[in-house]
Formats: C-alpha cells, sequence, structure tokens
C-alpha cells in the first residue's frame, strides 16, 4: 500500500520515498504526493527525481488493480530507477492547483443547483457536472449563484468518517454514478464551511476565494432528465 500524502495535504509538491518496483506500467513508491486518476479528477504529472539529479518523467499517475498501490507512469522510453533507490517525487504542482480550484468549483456548483450529480469532471482551471434535472437553467443565473458561493471565501477542510456511518447518512452523497471509495473501513469528506460536506477523495484548495471567477461557458441538455453545465475559472487576481 501506497503512503497517501495528498490526502492530508494537497499542498505538498513534493516528497522523498523509496522505489519499492519499477516497470514500464508504472513505478511504486512507499510514499508519494501524486493523485492517482479518479472521481472524475485526472492523474497528477511530474517527475521523480534521482539522487544524481537525473529525472524521469511521470506522464499520469493511476491505482493498480488492488486499488491501494500507486502506479507513477513514466514516460515511454524514460529510464526506470532501481528498486531500493531514494527518489523525490515532485507534481506539477501548477497542473495540480488548476484542478484543486476546479474540483472544489465543482463542489460549490452542486450547491448552486441542488440536484442529483449523475457524472462530472475535472480539468485544468475547468470542469462540468451532470445533473438529473428537468428545470431550464439560466446561465447568468448559475453563474451569479457560484460567483456568490466563491466569494464568500468560506475555508475548506476535511475528516473522516466511517463506512457505518456513511452508510446510515445516505443523503451526503451527492454523486449518482461516482461512489465515495472504500475498502479501508473509512471515507474521507470534504466540507466546505456552512455550505457543503460530502465524500470525496480528490485534492481541494484550502479557501474558496482560491478559485477565482467562474464563467459558466454551457448548459447543454443530455437527455428529458439530465443538464450538463460547463465551467472556466479566471486566474486568480485576472480580474476577468
Amino acid at each position: 500500500m501506497t503512503e497517501t500524502l495528498f490526502r492530508d495535504d494537497a499542498y505538498r509538491q513534493e516528497t522523498p520515498a523509496t522505489v519499492v518496483s519499477a516497470e514500464a506500467r508504472g513505478v511504486v513508491l512507499d510514499r508519494t504526493v501524486f493523485y492517482p486518476q479518479g472521481g472524475g479528477q485526472p492523474g497528477d504529472q511530474g517527475a521523480l527525481v534521482l539522487e544524481g539529479g537525473a529525472f524521469v518523467p511521470i506522464v499520469n499517475t493511476v491505482y493498480d488493480a488492488d486499488r491501494k498501490t500507486i502506479l507513477h507512469v513514466p514516460a515511454e522510453g524514460a529510464p526506470l530507477p532501481a528498486p531500493g533507490a531514494t527518489v523525490t517525487a515532485r507534481i506539477d504542482w501548477e497542473k495540480r492547483y488548476r484542478r484543486m480550484r476546479a474540483h472544489t468549483a465543482l463542489h460549490l456548483l452542486s450547491v448552486a443547483l441542488p440536484y442529483p450529480v449523475t457524472g462530472g469532471a475535472v480539468g485544468d482551471a475547468e470542469g462540468r457536472l451532470d445533473f438529473d434535472c428537468e428545470a431550464t437553467l439560466d446561465k447568468a443565473e448559475v453563474e451569479r449563484k457560484l460567483n456568490d458561493l466563491i466569494a464568500l471565501n468560506a475555508p475548506v477542510g476535511f475528516r473522516w468518517i466511517s463506512d457505518e456511518e456513511l452508510d446510515a447518512n445516505p443523503a451526503l452523497v451527492k454523486t449518482m454514478s461516482v461512489k465515495p471509495p472504500r475498502g479501508a473501513g473509512k471515507v474521507r469528506l470534504v466540507a466546505i464551511e456552512s455550505m457543503d460536506l460530502q465524500p470525496c477523495g480528490g485534492t481541494h484548495v484550502a479557501r474558496t476565494g482560491e478559485i477565482g471567477r467562474a464563467a459558466v461557458t454551457q448548459i447543454e441538455k443530455k437527455g428529458r432528465i439530465n443538464r450538463r453545465v460547463r465551467i472556466v475559472l479566471s486566474e486568480p487576481g485576472s480580474g476577468s
């Protein structure tokens, strides 16, 4: 099992680690700051820096079949570190931070539109959610509601509950298509103060104000009771 440092500190950009195994399909470390793709959020990219200064580019991060071991997928043809070697695992921070902002924005979008979520995807400072919703949604109104929530600059934190506690509180689960990660006996909840609480294993910003301004770029009718809402974020401080 890989120790998942990103769960406790999404802002940590690197860590020393020991190579457990190394194959073309993925390098396994004893600990990592790399987020493995899941829950609609892509896997991190970055590099493993070797003791001599050389580096192994990492083009994706995924879970192995056991859902406990994390594979750092090297670029094709990249030299692999030896098992037992010490490396520095370093993420592409700018890309990660754009995804953190987008992921938190999508949680707020589910507050602005309180309908069951049937799907979603986190991108680089953009994303989408699909809602089980028959209502006609107005882009400008949804955008206003979302930005009003962002502007509250509410703190974002997390806590853990047991599988049994989650089973006793099914209303916590907003996503109909993505189930909370289970198997460890506990589930991580992401809390946006006074606004939202839901199971999520992804990475998030510490305060909603870090998201920046959100634009609702498209609302699509994907079926009689399915609406897809797409958002794009401005860079914080850009004023646009």
